[in-house]
């Protein structure tokens, strides 16, 4: 099964209160870009949120919104395993949850149990952010952190680390 990676910026932490995507990449197995857009939130981008990804008002005024971006991003999605690097908050914001997919992985649930730092607080592993994931792996960054192509490069070089350690 084809394996896409998939990384999302968004005007905030709740698709539940309103936050939406502004920044959707994916690529594929080979680490080539197969989306790569800005996006539309249709509601302003909080400076909080912009300090973070750097992204504003301004650059994604003219991109599509998500409702019109979808028909292009299903049937790349449909039938694919996708990771994502926290896939529970990622998917959220997806119109069908991405159950279009044949699979959807956490690459950071994965880390969290390879990585093996107990959190007795919550009885599990302790998730790590993704650029400490990405320096441990020894991912080298093309672009900005942040942002969601370089994300999701971050994410398959913690992917393919990820099964390394399985063969």
């Amino acid at each position: 099964m084809a394996v896409l990676f998939l990384d999302t910026e968004t005007t905030g932490l709740s698709a539940a209160r309103g936050d939406r995507i502004v920044e959707v990449a994916i690529v594929d197995a080979g680490g080539r870009s197969l989306v790569n857009t800005l996006v539309d939130p249709q509601r302003p981008i909080p400076r909080d949120a912009s300090r973070i990804h750097g992204i504003t008002d301004r650059m994604v005024a003219g991109a599509p919104a998500l409702t019109d971006l979808w028909p292009q991003l299903e049937p790349i999605l449909s039938g694919k395993e996708v990771v994502i690097y926290n896939a529970a908050y990622d998917r959220e914001f997806f119109p069908d949850r991405l159950r279009c997919a044949a699979h959807v992985s956490c690459a950071m649930l994965a880390f969290a149990r390879a990585y093996g730092e107990w959190n007795p607080r919550f009885g599990d592993f302790r998730w790590q952010r993704l650029d400490m994931a990405a320096e441990h792996v020894g991912h080298i960054w093309k672009g900005q952190a942040h942002r969601a192509l370089a994300d999701a490069l971050a994410c398959r070089s913690v992917w393919r680390w990820l099964e390394s350690r399985r063969r």
